[in-house]
């Protein structure tokens, strides 16, 4: 395995990927798309920080990357639907840098209140700038959220110790939240109006992209103050120089930008009622140091056990979890190549996960079979991606979680059916070893995993002997022979033998009197 470390992730955690015998492979930020993909060829799992934009051009030839891995909380640097599309989970760890990043927008709250860069730069010069430089103290001063998550929360609690009146407003909390982590929620609105000071804690997104532009701006009590330490974008720039130069503003402290870095003639270097930070949010070296370890060992998890922490794309799977889906997945990925060949075109597919279910989450199990039934058609299909390729390619995925396990501790049902109406069936189970139990309503044994023929025969004495004499005299060996009677003059048998059989033996068995087809499965 191989593991790709761009923009200064933390060594800590990249020992641990060492430590596990991964080929650790360490670059600077990676700004050109075609280098980036040239960088990609043979990497296993990509880790960035916010320096190294990861789009669709970079992913589009990366065949063996599996895990996209970000040291912080933003995914906004990543292309998160071309990554799903092309089945790579995309991970992030947002506890680590919590600290840090509150820390920061607090520290650029007390830089605006009392001049602090200005005042240094001052004193710097040869001057003695204390006219002009008067600030306002922070007790008693009301402090509005945006976004009350991690580090919004820790960001309310650390002002509310301050002595500031705080209250927020989060779009990702139901209005029945009113008194979430004691702070009162208001509308964004309400909120703005209401604070003297209005700090940013929300991810950038389609909906919370310049979530203060000229309208929402000209909302915020005159001569009130903003921090946006969270992600680039949430502010129209534009209008936040507008706002400070009629006084609408009195000041505002930027961590994050549109662009970065921040272009060497941005106006907003030159204003003089801006305090600015290149991104520092969470470069603490603990927070660097967290961020790194947690990822890794997202990371080395989903590979060694398919645990799922801190993925935007795939639901959560804890370490507990994935051991009790785990040995499921062989069988999961084997029947989904089964049922693929039994029926290749499918457009209904329904799994029942039948027996004892109260701890078993499904939804793992459910993508890795989509996604082996699909991988057929394209070596790009995985638990990432599975749900959308059955979508788009019009296959209806159902399931179903409990129900009469017919003396199994747990039993899995398949049915699949294709556009003409055709159906076949599967029940499974790990009772005894991964085996089928049954096939379209007959009674057989086999593994799925093993090499197997499929036979659909007259139901008379003789025709499995000829069979088996075939097979003996062409050096195959019969593993297990399990035969189930129809109950209409036919039986079927699936045969388990201990390599491929070549096309030209396949060919002779089918032509036995009897034989009325064969499968090699």
């Amino acid at each position: 395995m191989k593991v790709l470390a761009c923009d200064g992730i933390h060594e800590d955690g990249l020992a641990m990927f060492r430590d596990a015998g991964w080929d650790v492979a360490v670059s600077e930020p990676i700004k050109d798309p075609g280098a980036l993909a040239r960088a990609l060829d043979g990497v296993d799992a990509l880790l960035v920080r916010s320096a190294t934009a990861i789009g669709a051009d970079a992913l589009a030839q990366a065949t063996a990357l599996r895990v996209i891995g970000r040291a912080g909380a933003g995914v906004d640097t990543i292309d998160v639907d071309a990554a799903t599309a092309r089945g790579i989970a995309v991970m992030n760890a947002p506890d680590g840098n919590t600290l840090a990043a509150a820390e920061h927008a607090l520290s650029l709250l007390f830089a605006l209140a009392r001049h602090v860069p200005r005042a240094d730069a001052g004193m710097k010069a040869g001057q003695w700038p204390k006219a002009g430089l008067t600030g306002f103290e922070l007790e008693g001063k009301k402090l509005g959220v945006v976004g009350l998550g991690r580090i919004g929360g820790t960001v309310a609690r650390k002002a509310r110790a301050l002595g500031m009146d705080v209250a927020a407003y989060d779009p990702f909390l139901p209005p029945s939240a009113a008194a979430h982590g004691s702070v009162p929620l208001k509308p964004l609105e309400e909120l703005l109006a209401w604070a003297d000071v209005v700090t940013l804690h929300v991810p950038r997104t389609k909906e919370t992209t310049h979530l203060l532009n000229a309208s929402t701006l000209a909302l915020m009590k005159r001569g009130a103050y903003l921090v946006n330490a969270a992600r680039g974008g949430l502010v129209d720039e534009a209008a936040l120089l507008d706002a400070l130069d009629s006084g609408q503003l009195a000041g505002a402290a930027l961590d994050t930008f549109a662009t970065e870095p921040l272009p060497a003639d941005s106006a907003l270097r030159a204003h003089p009622q801006l305090v600015l930070t290149p991104h520092l949010g969470a470069s603490t070296g603990e927070a660097q140091q967290a961020v790194s370890t947690i990822l890794a060992r997202q990371v080395l998890d989903y590979f060694a056990t398919g645990a799922v922490a801190g993925c935007v794309n795939l639901p959560p799977l804890t370490a507990e979890a994935a051991r009790e889906v785990g040995p499921w997945m062989p069988l999961m990925s084997a029947l989904g190549k089964l049922a693929a060949r039994l029926l290749p075109a499918p457009v209904r597919l329904h799994i029942t996960y039948a027996g004892r279910s109260e701890s078993l989450d499904p939804r793992p199990l459910t993508r890795l079979l989509v996604a082996s039934l699909l991988g057929g058609v394209s070596t790009r299909v995985t638990p990432v991606n599975a749900l959308q390729e059955a979508a788009a390619r019009g296959l209806v995925v159902a399931e179903t979680v409990g129900g009469d396990g017919d003396g199994f501790d747990r039993l899995l049902k398949l049915r699949i059916e294709d556009e003409q109406g055709a159906v076949r069936e599967l029940e499974a189970t790990l009772h005894r070893g991964p085996r089928v139990v049954r096939l379209d309503g007959v009674e057989i044994e086999f593994d799925p995993q093993s090499h197997l023929l499929l036979m659909r025969n007259a139901d008379r004495p003789g025709i499995i002997g000829l069979v088996g004499s075939h097979l003996g005299a062409a050096g195959i060996n019969i593993v297990n022979f399990s035969l189930g009677a129809k109950g209409d003059g036919e039986a079927l048998a699936a045969i388990t033998v201990d390599r491929a059989v070549p096309d030209a033996q396949l060919v002779a068995l089918r032509g036995i009197a009897g034989v009325l087809s064969l499968e090699a499965l």
